[in-house]
């Protein structure tokens, strides 16, 4: 089948097997290895992308599904060589860790702070529940949204 998908603002057509996942057609047909692929099964979140904006498991959609819509991967978080605000909060309170989990939780914070600019420590810990870390834990994860919340914050006021 013949798909069209806008990805990170640019669209790319391809023909596709109908089966294929759009973690695949992603990773393979595109090249964006910042989306990984964890369990297979939707449960660790690592393939998290953002389709027409929403945070998605690519795992669990086929590419089919995405064709005339568009998809944000982490690579589509930086614009014009600066990173986004919850990429810096990442780098500046250690949230990154081994760095498997790390764009699904990008994409999420992304997400959250897009709705709630000052999201308190239980609303960010239920929106990246969704999203395992297998490393030491989520506090340095909190406290990265929590800076990019606050820098946000800084920057409107």
């Amino acid at each position: 089948m013949r798909v069209t998908v806008t990805v990170n603002g640019q669209p790319h057509t391809r023909e596709v097997e109908p089966r294929l996942l759009l973690v695949h057609f992603l990773r393979d047909e595109l090249g964006l290895t910042g989306t990984h692929w964890g369990c297979d099964t939707s449960n660790c979140g690592v393939c998290t992308v953002r389709l027409d904006g929403v945070p998605v498991k690519s795992c669990t959609v086929l590419a089919v599904m995405a064709d005339g819509h568009e998809v944000t991967t982490v690579e589509g978080l930086e614009r014009d060589g600066e990173l986004d605000t919850v990429q810096k909060g990442f780098v500046e309170c250690h949230g990154l860790q081994c760095g498997f989990c790390t764009p699904g939780m990008l994409l999420t914070a992304r997400w959250l702070l897009d709705r709630d600019p000052d999201p308190d420590e239980t609303r960010i810990r239920e929106a990246i529940s969704g999203q395992l870390c297998r490393c030491t834990g989520y506090e340095n994860i909190v406290r990265s949204i929590r800076w990019a919340a606050a820098s946000e914050q800084e920057a409107r006021s």
